[in-house]
């Protein structure tokens, strides 16, 4: 079947993207140098600095969570693709301050390729920059080596409680200190049901039959554990708690924040049913769930099927979530 979507010519997707993105946002973000989303109104320097980069095509995510009380600035790439380094270190040049950048980048080749290099040019310009790897994928298994497990929807999170921290005046070194905190004891798996297309090009970036659904896939239909046969959603939902929330630390007697992150294409009823089982588990396994979030903050196009996101919760990490925030994906009063 042939691709439809409402688009002009393909390689102007990212830059027709962000202008449309930032003009319905005007009043909280805008476009600099053609790929680099900031805050809209003039940087608050006395704050760290909280700057992330991704390929575009997985929206909200990133930028959508630029704003204030969360990420400063989003580099962001061409569909599924890294941004490269000179973008990069152009974001990081108008961030500097004193008070130093958090630099968040989730964990895929093309990203930390990019982060490193960049990483390397601010040292040599004398500015202050911590990078955070975010590799919260549990899908090769919760004890692989971090440099081989992906990072997912779990980045949202912890954009939200570094920003936090941020805004509250925090150092650069108790700001990573924070998303560390939370970096360390957290766990996603995905599961998918149908494929995604290249809006650039039409190709389907993986295949699956119509009785189908792979656990573990990852957001650009990398490999998980293998295919199976479709399960319902109470089987899928328990079958992935059983994984997500040991991965993430959490026992009977804790506070935990759970996630339901649709991939694209599949719907609010269907999230909503399998969050309801999640919860259920949860809650029977002795924990207290104390932050929810249901919907789509990191897509995969028209991808069918969802991420499930655990993390374990302290008074302080509960707090920085409940903190004011005003991105145009997620607003807390």
């Amino acid at each position: 079947m042939p691709m439809k979507k409402f688009i002009n010519n393909p390689d102007d997707l990212t830059p027709e993207l962000l202008q449309g993105y930032c003009a319905a946002h005007s009043d909280k973000v805008k476009l600099v140098s053609d790929k680099i989303v900031m805050r809209a109104k003039a940087k608050d320097e006395s704050k760290v600095a909280i700057l992330t980069i991704g390929g575009a095509g997985h929206e909200p995510a990133l930028s959508g969570f630029v704003g204030d009380g969360m990420l400063d600035a989003s580099v962001v790439g061409d569909v599924f693709a890294a941004p490269g380094a000179p973008k990069v270190i152009e974001a990081m040049r108008l961030l500097k301050r004193d008070a130093g950048i958090l630099f968040v980048v989730l964990n895929h080749e093309g990203d930390v390729m990019s982060g490193n290099m960049a990483l390397e040019m601010a040292k040599e310009e004398g500015i202050n920059v911590k990078m955070i790897l975010t590799h919260e994928d549990i899908a090769p298994g919760a004890d692989v080596p971090i440099e081989n497990r992906r990072g997912l929807g779990g980045c949202v999170p912890l954009f939200k409680v570094a920003g936090a921290a941020a805004e509250a005046g925090k150092s650069l070194d108790e700001v990573y200190a924070v998303a560390e905190k939370i970096n360390n004891n957290m766990a996603t798996l995905a599961v998918a049901l149908t494929t995604a297309t290249h809006p650039q090009s039409g190709d389907a970036i993986f295949d699956l039959a119509d009785d189908e659904m792979e656990i573990g896939m990852g957001q650009h239909g990398e490999a998980g554990t293998g295919s199976s046969k479709m399960l319902t959603a109470d089987e899928t939902a328990e079958k992935m708690a059983k994984q997500v929330l040991p991965a993430a630390n959490c026992v009977s007697g804790d506070k935990i924040l759970l996630m339901i992150n649709g991939a694209g294409a599949t719907t609010l009823m269907e999230q909503f049913i399998v969050y309801r089982k999640a919860h259920a588990y949860a809650e029977a396994q002795g924990m207290k769930v104390v932050h929810s979030l249901v919907g789509e903050y990191l897509t995969v196009q028209e991808m069918g099927g969802f991420q499930m996101f655990a993390a374990k919760l302290d008074d302080e990490l509960e707090a920085l979530l409940n903190a004011p925030s005003n991105a145009p994906f997620w607003v807390t009063q």
